[in-house]
């Protein structure tokens, strides 16, 4: 029997939700929307929102505490990400690039050199702007992730 993975949603920066819920709509998925305060969500009973205590990383720790090798998690937070990958989920993030045991340390290093950056006051600018590109990759790298888990938990 085929494992059905579940997908956490890091949700209160994410703009990719509607593309969430169209896929797993497609496959009967459940999905669970985490975050520091309620935000509307489909009246679907396969999607559920967890509303976590206010507090640094809670949403990050209530995801990571239930990731595995069944779960998709959708962040763009990198040490989530991490976190996840070290529990044994599929991660990706909101502009379809999957963050993997490959990628995730340099990802990190990135992240903590761009970070040390700013502080000094090096970079004025933030990310690029979310396109429909960005959309239409996801949706692509999403599918596939439901494949790759269903085929590596089945």
């Amino acid at each position: 029997m085929t494992t059905v993975p579940h997908i956490f949603i890091d949700a209160d920066a994410c703009p990719v939700k509607p593309e969430v819920y169209r896929v797993a709509g497609r496959y009967a998925l459940e999905v669970t929307l985490v975050a520091a305060s309620s935000m509307r969500v489909p009246p679907e009973a396969r999607i559920t929102m967890q509303v976590v205590e206010q507090g640094f990383d809670a949403a990050d720790d209530w995801i990571a505490e239930r990731a595995g090798p069944a779960s998709i998690v959708i962040t763009a937070d990198i040490p989530l990400a991490a976190r996840c990958i070290a529990a044994g989920a599929y991660v990706l993030g909101s502009t379809g690039v999957p963050f993997t045991e490959a990628n995730i340390g340099d990802t990190l290093a990135t992240r903590d050199l761009m970070a040390s950056l700013r502080s000094a006051g090096e970079i004025t600018g933030g990310p690029a702007p979310f396109e429909a590109r960005d959309r239409s990759r996801f949706l692509q790298a999403l599918d596939n992730a439901v494949h790759l888990v269903r085929r590596r938990n089945g």
